[in-house]
């Protein structure tokens, strides 16, 4: 932590970096766009046919697996707090970014390997039902610990990639400011052009070829996106202060950050404390100059972070949806008629394309088309308010949900009518109803992406204050992680509620005889109640003054 330092001070560390002209903006922000890029096909590469592999080669329940996701999920989310933490107040987001990025690689390498085990020499003709070795003890703890490494790595380099990204745009400059705004649109374009490829293609490879493979890859192209990283350097934008890239090329940390901003609470408060107890009586001693100043300060920036509880407490029923694409949406397009042509057949996984394909098109529709509309009307400089924008996410979510269900209600009578409801089948029969049928319960969630996503990603790192910025990331964060971890409670519950007395559960292995409807309209019912709660904190929400990269 740096040291204090008189008014007088001339030590370079203790001053914010005066930035190069030629440093910093789209240029940089490019290179930074390209290695989240290469970062998320990594990732979607593990995470969007994971329950696959869970109840697949390692055998699990579609409850057991759909809870094992979320839970991954929501850890992948959630640690990105402690991850900011820790580059807001120590490393810096520079050093941050290249330290989990080895543990990154190191964690996807460890995941290959266990996907490769047990050999065929090993498994000697004890085969599961399917036909297949089942996996060992150690397999899967060495698999448990290789994905847990993973979401470890991603609690560095998620929150401070993007933190870094937008830091090289200046807020006090009014073009800067303006493609800064641009920068989080065009940052999630990016992201889902990347998740689309690596969705449609990686699901193919292991679906068809093999899981070896399939997350062998992915930890290739992670590689490549820390030499990216590092080739860019000489054209980043560094800070030497709280908010800016801290850790730049000398490795410097933030003289602020979280763990600043608690000690001085602490601090403050200790002192108070200690000047009532000498004091005679029990009575507010007046403060120096000094104090009020430091205390009016030190309180506006924890009553910052107090006033975006309720917002961020009203968003995680959004993240409650966006666990579904990958665990149950999945599971529900395994049942369809996913045929093309006379050979081809869509891996369930690669449906998620969709998601994809609709939130890039949404985002340009947005950026290129909506946003002057808005401007126009309104007068601000981003069409609509970010709170705005996210309680529109929040209600296509609800219609997504609502559409959902009726597909379900439909697949499942179209099940019934096959004669496919089986007492005892191992796994759902394949129902006479074609894809296309699931296509828009997609499309819709990834315009809701557009409008909740990124305007969660913008509001909470505007609001935040300078030096907290990986932790304002963090935050849009874990309203996806702590949704995980309320989506895995909730298929837990219900899943032993269901079958509690012998009774068929929602999310039975044979889907013909379970009931997401059901669960769909429960999540639909939640989300109408919680965009009420939104809308009633966001109304009386005041915005924070923007200011400038550091402070």
């Amino acid at each position: 932590m740096a040291s204090e330092s008189g008014p007088g001070s001339t030590d370079p560390l203790l001053l914010p970096r005066r930035r190069a002209p030629s440093k910093g903006g789209w240029k940089s922000a490019l290179f930074i766009i390209w290695v989240e890029v290469a970062e998320r096909f990594a990732y979607y590469g593990i995470s969007s046919n994971l329950i696959s592999y869970l109840t697949g080669p390692l055998g699990q329940t579609t409850a057991a697996a759909a809870a094992a996701v979320n839970a991954w999920s929501g850890a992948a989310s959630m640690l990105p707090l402690l991850g900011a933490a820790v580059a807001d107040s120590w490393l810096g987001r520079y050093c941050t970014i290249v330290a989990s990025s080895v543990l990154y690689i190191v964690g996807l390498g460890m995941l290959t390997l266990s996907s490769m085990f047990p050999s065929p020499q090993q498994c000697r003709g004890a085969v599961d039902s399917q036909g297949a070795c089942p996996p060992s003890s150690f397999q899967t703890v060495f698999f448990y610990i290789s994905l847990y490494l993973v979401a470890i790595a991603q609690s560095g380099h998620k929150p401070c990639v993007q933190a870094f990204g937008a830091d090289q745009f200046d807020a006090t400059d009014p073009g800067e400011s303006s493609s800064r705004a641009s920068f989080f649109n065009w940052w999630y374009f990016a992201l889902c052009v990347s998740g689309t490829v690596t969705i449609a293609l990686m699901s193919y490879v292991q679906d068809n070829v093999s899981w070896a493979l399939g997350f062998g890859v992915p930890s290739l192209v992670m590689l490549l996106a820390l030499a990216i990283f590092l080739l860019g350097t000489r054209t980043y934008r560094f800070y030497g202060s709280g908010g800016g890239g801290g850790g730049g090329s000398n490795g410097g940390a933030s003289a602020g950050g979280t763990f600043s901003l608690v000690g001085k609470a602490f601090a403050a408060w200790r002192k108070r404390r200690s000047k009532r107890q000498e004091a005679a009586w029990p009575v507010d001693l007046p403060l120096e100059n000094g104090d009020v100043a430091e205390d009016a300060a030190l309180a506006e920036e924890v009553s910052g972070l107090a006033r975006l509880f309720p917002i961020w407490a009203t968003c995680l029923l959004y993240g409650v949806v966006f666990a579904q694409p990958l665990t149950l949406f999945t599971k529900q397009a395994g049942t369809l008629d996913r045929r093309v042509g006379p050979a081809f057949q869509v891996p369930p996984a690669a449906l998620q394309c969709f998601l994809g394909v609709s939130i890039v098109a949404c985002i340009v529709v947005y950026d290129r088309v909506l946003v002057p509309v808005a401007r126009r009307v309104t007068g601000a400089a981003s069409g609509i308010t970010l709170l705005r924008r996210i309680g529109t996410g929040i209600a296509l979510a609800l219609v997504t949900l609502v559409v959902a269900a009726l597909v379900e209600m439909k697949r499942l009578r179209a099940a019934r009518d096959a004669g496919l409801v089986v007492d005892g089948a191992a796994g759902a029969a394949a129902v006479p109803m074609s894809l296309w049928w699931i296509v828009p319960q997609y499309v819709l969630l990834g315009a809701a992406d557009v409008f909740a996503m990124v305007g969660m990603q913008e509001f909470f790192y505007d609001q935040v204050p300078g030096a907290l910025k990986s932790l304002g990331l963090a935050l849009y964060l874990s309203v996806l992680g702590v949704g995980s971890y309320i989506s895995s409670f909730l298929i837990t519950a219900i899943d032993g509620l269901t079958t509690r007395d012998g009774g068929t559960s929602w999310f039975a292995d044979d889907l013909n005889r379970g009931h997401l409807d059901y669960f769909y309209l429960l999540l639909a019912a939640l989300t109408a109640l919680d965009l009420v709660a939104f809308t009633y904190f966001s109304a009386s929400y005041v915005y924070r003054r923007k200011g400038g990269n550091s402070h």
